[in-house]
């Protein structure tokens, strides 16, 4: 089944707050093999200006998730996630994200179209701090495989 091309622009209500916390900072950077001391140590963080633990750029989508899964779950958009792929994951940074921000993710579905026989959808999240600071915007690309509608 094809996706709801209708809900292009479709935005979606924020998240509650996510508070991000030096341990899953540190617990990220490890995962992803970060070993930037800015992300671990907090005087070496400061050194460079910051408040905190700085995250690793990647961590976003930690926090872009809860918003990009509202528009991916949506039943309107008719989603088969069974047959779904990654595509693409982009940031954009007005700042790094720091231990002790209080995040909000707020979800848009930017556009579907169709390619050789696949939905693509472009999911765009903004995450902002509760006192509404742009801090970053994520752009997701999922592939639902084999759900286009064939055009006659």
């Amino acid at each position: 089944m094809a996706l709801n091309a209708a809900l292009v622009g479709r935005s979606y209500p924020r998240t509650a707050p996510y508070l991000v916390g030096r341990e899953k900072v540190r617990e990220f950077a490890t995962a992803v093999g970060d070993t930037n001391p800015a992300c671990f140590d907090v005087a070496a963080a400061q050194a460079l200006g910051y408040p905190d633990i700085v995250a690793p750029p990647t961590f976003a989508f930690v926090v872009a998730y809860a918003g990009s899964s509202k528009a991916a779950l949506d039943p309107e958009l008719g989603l088969d996630y069974t047959r779904v792929v990654h595509g693409e994951q982009r940031f954009v940074f007005e700042r790094p994200i720091v231990a002790g921000d209080s995040l909000v993710a707020k979800a848009t579905i930017e556009a579907i179209r169709a390619v050789a026989g696949n939905d693509i959808l472009t999911t765009r999240v903004d995450l902002d701090t509760e006192g509404g600071e742009h801090v970053a915007t994520t752009y997701t690309v999922i592939v639902a495989r084999g759900t286009a509608e064939e055009s006659a």
